[in-house]
């Protein structure tokens, strides 16, 4: 099989492949790993952390929980590798400390990537998938596709194709003593203000809907806090206007810009003038020729459609790894969306495809192990408090038991939850972390039993530990038509 990208999504699909034994070829165009990371943030530093001292030591699994850059590995030498490149001046790692990470775990998981390797176009030949390359062809019957969200997205607003995108930023001074309009209130549009504020005469962010903080959103979708000063020097009136308003053209003025918009809250319309104007209007997926052999896509960010296992929903045999991954969407319960658009979330993602690709296509099973049923409750509230995939994937992935009559209790390891919504053949029970409207997190159990699913909810904690004798009371209750838990005495 083939996977094509050496960003974090191509090199952790990898590095679980290989430890499964399934043989695979990573082609990349680029000449080094690190995907875009090679290249951004452009003011450097990440917008995800990594807490060098964590309640978790470095090395265990738990540790990932506080570690939200580093790729995920078996071994404990390979684990929390990004800590050890930071300067310590922040817990947000810089890029080139990104950069250097995941050039770390290459080589130190011996990650084999074909550099150069351009890919150029791709056709079907029967069951095969054929890839023409700038090295040669390659035929693969399974295909991953972890080219991340990298070709720059502009809406069809007149005059914005001619001013630069995030991606052709000038460097910081450029910006000195100038007003500048940036099109765009999410992350990249804050990440400029804040790269710029030092320099900036004035700065103008501006886009229809209003700035959505992830403090508020609890997802990694809204505007990190770390990009917060653009927003309070707006509300102390400080040199910085955010304006929730359509812009409806742009146009070349003397040595600067006449920008003409029109506010969301209705009335007419404004024209600004700005000496630069950059469009911070994001990235779209980068898919080659495959929507046209029907690869279907959906949004502006031309997402493709997936099966929960992050499978092309139109060619079979074509999957995706990394920010990709977000193209399947869960149960988006609350309208929590997942947290697949991030490292923190496809490196879970990668581990759970990669097994499924070595049992449905290379006949390779991964051994599982059975619980004894007073061990039940224990194992599931302990998963619940500490584990990092469901705390880090919440409502998007679950620690699965299954009952089987052969064999008992049956550990299924974390899978997509809306997996087992849709098993209506397995019994069993999946538990995963959700978070409410009001930002509480709690556990929530889905039990299957004779082809009824039913829905459990547990207590919120606020010291965040299920491991208290309510919730296995909670949780036995819930188990109590598997038969599989016991109440504690």
């Amino acid at each position: 099989m083939v996977v094509i990208g050496s960003g974090p999504g191509g090199l952790q699909t990898s590095y679980f492949l290989s430890r499964l034994g399934v043989p695979h070829a990573v082609l990349s165009e680029d000449d080094a790993p690190g995907g875009m990371f090679r290249r951004w943030p452009l003011f450097q530093r990440l917008i995800t952390w990594t807490k060098p001292f964590s309640p978790a030591p470095r090395t265990s699994r738990y540790y990932e929980r506080y570690d939200w850059n580093s790729l995920i590995a078996e071994e404990e030498a390979n684990r929390g590798l990004v800590a050890a490149f930071m300067d310590g001046t922040s817990y947000f790692p810089a890029r080139r400390e990104m950069e250097h990470n995941l050039a770390d775990f290459t080589d130190r998981a011996r990650v084999a990537v074909r550099y150069g390797c351009r890919w150029e176009s791709t056709r079907r030949e029967g069951d095969r998938y054929v890839l023409t390359t700038s090295d040669g062809e390659y035929r693969t019957p399974v295909l991953v596709i972890a080219t991340g969200l990298t070709e720059p997205y502009r809406p069809p607003i007149p005059g914005l194709d001619e001013v630069p995108h995030y991606a052709e930023v000038k460097a910081p001074d450029a910006y000195r003593d100038k007003r500048v309009f940036i099109v765009g209130k999410r992350n990249s549009g804050f990440e400029l203000a804040d790269g710029i504020l030092p320099l900036a005469r004035q700065i103008i962010l501006a886009s229809p809907s209003p700035a959505r903080f992830a403090i508020h959103t609890h997802t990694i979708a809204g505007v990190r806090a770390r990009y917060i000063q653009p927003f309070e020097d707006h509300l102390l009136r400080g040199g910085v206007l955010v304006l929730d308003a359509s812009i409806e053209q742009i146009a070349r003025h003397a040595a600067g810009y006449r920008i003409r918009v029109r506010p969301s809250a209705g009335g007419e319309s404004m024209e600004l003038e700005a000496d630069e104007v950059i469009a911070a209007t994001g990235f779209q997926s980068r898919l080659g020729d495959l929507p046209a052999l029907g690869l279907r896509t959906f949004s502006h960010y031309r997402l493709p459609a997936q099966t929960p296992f992050w499978e092309s929903a139109t060619l079979p045999g074509v999957y995706f790894a990394g920010t990709l991954t977000q193209g399947a969407l869960g149960i988006r319960k609350h309208g929590i969306s997942s947290a697949s658009a991030s490292l923190h979330g496809f490196r879970y993602n990668a581990r759970i495809l990669a097994r499924h690709i070595a049992e449905a296509h290379f006949g390779i099973r991964v051994p599982t192990r059975t619980l004894r049923p007073a061990d039940a409750v224990p194992y599931l509230l302990s998963e619940l408090t500490r584990a990092p995939e469901l705390w880090l994937q919440r409502s998007y992935l679950a620690r699965v038991l299954s009952v089987v009559p052969e064999r008992g209790i049956v550990d299924e390891g974390v899978l997509p939850l809306h997996h087992f919504i849709e098993s209506a053949d397995m019994s069993g029970v999946a538990v995963t972390i959700e978070l409410n409207a009001e930002g509480e997190s709690y556990p929530a159990v889905y039990v299957r039993h004779a082809a009824s699913l039913s829905e459990h909810l547990l207590s919120v904690s606020r010291l965040l530990d299920f491991e208290t004798d309510a919730h296995a009371k909670e949780l036995a209750a819930a188990l109590a038509p598997l038969a599989i838990g016991h109440p504690p005495r």
